[in-house]
């Protein structure tokens, strides 16, 4: 037992010995990626000073390296990759915060309301225990914990969705590596199970993966005219799922391109489609869906700023009006269901009530952890709420993610760093918990002190 104690303790220093490294190493290649572009900026310069006189010599050309995966059409089944981190310990996220405006220390006052706030002087979350997963070899798009918490799905752009466990308790049996062979650019879990997975993809493709069984027991196709299924959303009452298609999606401005919208209602039981609901003529696309409790209306956020409510009953669009200057990423009902939140791509962030519509209730402006990301044709915000309703998360172009109190002007969190930008984010159903899916190719999971 002691000897058995005594190898435990050095596998947690030695997981966090390895931590202190993978953050040191970022924040070494940062800094390196700073200094090149401040050499190649001072190089632009002395170049031109020196035309009046002489010819200037040819700059020096940057190679950015590729990495090129093949993916297969076959399951894999493997064990994820973990590093651990215990609260108290912070060496390891010793990262500075380059990424924002090339400079550390930068301090942006944001206005709301009429209050003035420092967003870089949140406080830190304080955190219980942290668990890293190195599963990916691409950036993360979406990350979801399943109906009870105990399963994580988490989907990277090298096509692979991946499900596994972070819990020591939970039986490891259903982690799986499944394999689409395109992006992946939606995840749904079945709400009143653990036991089916939805995928969709940038071709067309809807699976459902049955955990158990460890297959895949449906696959669907939208029409070719809406390849990119940008969106799944099932209902928390009824055996059916509603699909947010698009006919673009290519292009390296994403929302610019994604065409027009089509909704689709599909049977769980049949796996066929029942309806789609009626958005008018060459509708601009839908980019989020949101169920409220009893799956009778379906929220809907498009590209043009408008907010679409459809009765589920009824298949029709009941009201609508528009939100944002910008396209909508991301929707959620409130806790109490009497509003409605809203993340603009300009970094706006607006909670609506259903009561007055039109009416806003609270907002918050993160545009400044939502300035334009390199070498990324596809990234969309994302926001996600508590068990509470009273903790709001949202992806970041920084490497830490804000974590706003939801009716306050002033107070706010900031999340431990990654290694990149935050691209995917989620919080458990009923604990303080939430992951961070990161450009870093990581997936965390962090449990915060009550």
């Amino acid at each position: 037992m002691n000897a058995t104690s005594l190898l435990k303790r050095d596998i947690t220093q030695l997981n966090i010995k390895l931590s202190e490294l993978q953050a040191l190493l970022n924040e070494k290649e940062t800094q390196l990626r700073q200094f090149k572009s401040m050499e190649g900026n001072i190089s632009s310069s002395s170049n031109l000073h020196e035309e009046s006189t002489h010819m200037s010599k040819d700059s020096p050309e940057t190679f950015p390296q590729e990495v090129q995966t093949e993916i297969g059409q076959d399951l894999v089944v493997g064990e994820p990759e973990f590093v651990s981190s215990k609260s108290g310990d912070n060496s390891a996220f010793l990262l500075n915060d380059y990424l924002g405006n090339g400079k550390a220390g930068n301090t942006t006052l944001k206005e709301n309301d009429g209050d003035v706030s420092r967003e870089e002087d949140f406080d830190e979350v304080n955190v219980e225990h942290q668990e890293t997963f190195l599963g990916h070899t691409s950036p993360i798009s979406r990350c979801r914990f399943s109906a009870s918490g105990n399963n994580i799905a988490s989907a990277s752009l090298d096509g692979t969705a991946r499900i596994w466990t972070y819990d020591a308790s939970t039986p490891a049996s259903r982690n799986a590596t499944i394999y689409c062979g395109t992006e992946i650019l939606s995840l749904d879990w079945e709400c009143k199970s653990d036991r089916l997975l939805l995928i969709g993809t940038s071709d067309a493709c809807i699976k459902a993966w049955n955990v158990d069984a460890k297959r895949v027991v449906c696959d669907l196709n939208t029409t070719e005219a809406f390849p990119s299924v940008l969106d799944i959303k099932c209902s928390p009452v009824e055996p059916i799922f509603v699909s947010a298609a698009a006919s673009g999606g290519s292009g390296s401005n994403y929302f610019d391109n994604l065409g027009f919208a089509s909704l689709t209602v599909w049977n769980m039981k049949t796996w066929k489609a029942m309806t789609v609901l009626p958005l008018g003529e060459d509708p601009p696309a839908i980019t989020s869906i949101c169920f409220n409790h009893n799956g009778k209306i379906l929220a809907a956020s498009a590209v043009d700023g408008m907010i679409h409510m459809f009765d589920m009953s009824a298949g029709l669009q009941i009201t609508g009006w528009p939100a944002h200057d910008s396209s909508i990423s991301s929707i959620l009902f409130g806790p109490d269901e009497t509003s409605i939140f809203s993340f603009g791509s300009d970094g706006k962030i607006f909670e609506w009530s259903l009561q007055n519509q039109g009416q806003i209730l609270w907002s918050r402006d993160c545009s400044r952890f939502c300035y334009p990301v390199n070498d990324s044709n596809y990234y969309r915000r994302d926001m996600a709420l508590d068990a509470n309703g009273r903790r709001l998360l949202v992806t970041s172009s920084s490497v830490r993610a804000p974590i706003y109190q939801v009716q306050d002007h002033l107070n706010g969190w900031r999340t431990l760093p990654h290694g990149a930008p935050i691209t995917a984010v989620d919080w458990h159903p009923t604990l303080p918990i939430f992951l961070t899916g990161s450009a870093d190719n990581s997936v965390r999971v962090t449990s915060l002190l009550s």
